[in-house]
C-alpha cells in the first residue's frame, strides 16, 4: 500500500491510454500544432491526475505529440500553409498572418516559409471589401475617411504603399482582383 503512493517520473499505463485517448478526441475536432497538443495535454493532465509530477506531465505529453505524429495527425507545415491561405482570404496581411502562426507555436521558418508567396494585395482587397473602404466605399471621401482606412489597412499590417494602391483602384478593378483570387508563385 505505502509503495502506491510513491509516484515515479514514469507515467503509468493508464495514464498513457488516457493521453492516447485524449490526443485521439482532440485531432479528430480540429488540426492543432505541435505546441497546442503538448500544452493541451499538459494542461488536461494536471487536472485529471492528482498529484502528479512535472516529469509525468511532460512525459504524457510527449508521448501524445509522438503518438499524432506517427498517426499523420500532426504536420505543422500543413497548418502553417492552411493558415496562410484562411488568413489572406480572410483579409490579414502576411505580417498579421505570421504573428498569428507563431503565436500557436510554430517555428520561424516554417512560417516564414508558409507566408512566403501569400498575397498582401489580394487580402488588402479583402479587407477593403468586408469594412466597405476604397472601391466598396458607400460615401464620399474626404480627409477623415482617407486617414481612417489608411490607419486600419496599416493596423492590419498592411505597407503604405499597398493600402494606397487598394483606395486608389475602382470597383472593376477590385472585384476583378477579388475574382482572380490570391497570385501564387511569385
Amino acid at each position: 500500500m505505502e509503495e502506491d503512493i510513491i509516484t515515479s517520473d514514469t507515467p503509468t499505463p493508464r495514464m498513457f491510454s488516457w493521453a492516447r485517448n485524449s490526443t485521439i478526441y482532440r485531432i479528430e475536432r480540429r488540426m492543432h500544432t505541435e505546441k497546442q497538443l503538448f500544452d493541451a495535454i499538459s494542461r488536461k493532465a494536471r487536472q485529471k491526475f492528482e498529484g502528479i509530477t512535472d516529469a509525468q506531465v511532460k512525459a504524457l505529453a510527449e508521448s501524445a505529440v509522438k503518438f499524432a505524429y506517427d498517426n499523420g495527425a500532426l504536420d505543422d507545415v500543413a497548418f502553417a500553409e492552411m493558415g496562410t491561405r484562411s488568413g489572406m482570404r480572410g483579409g490579414r496581411s502576411k505580417r498579421a498572418i505570421a504573428q498569428k502562426l507563431t503565436q500557436k507555436g510554430i517555428a520561424r521558418d516554417t512560417v516564414a516559409e508558409a507566408v512566403a508567396d501569400a498575397d498582401d494585395l489580394y487580402a488588402a482587397v479583402v479587407l477593403a471589401r468586408k469594412r466597405a473602404f476604397g472601391p466598396f466605399r458607400r460615401h464620399e471621401l474626404n480627409d477623415k475617411i482617407k486617414a481612417k482606412e489608411m490607419s486600419a489597412f496599416a493596423r492590419g499590417g498592411f505597407s503604405f504603399e499597398i493600402g494606397k494602391r487598394v483606395l486608389q483602384m475602382s470597383l472593376d478593378e477590385a472585384q476583378e482582383r477579388l475574382a482572380e483570387g490570391p497570385a501564387t508563385g511569385r
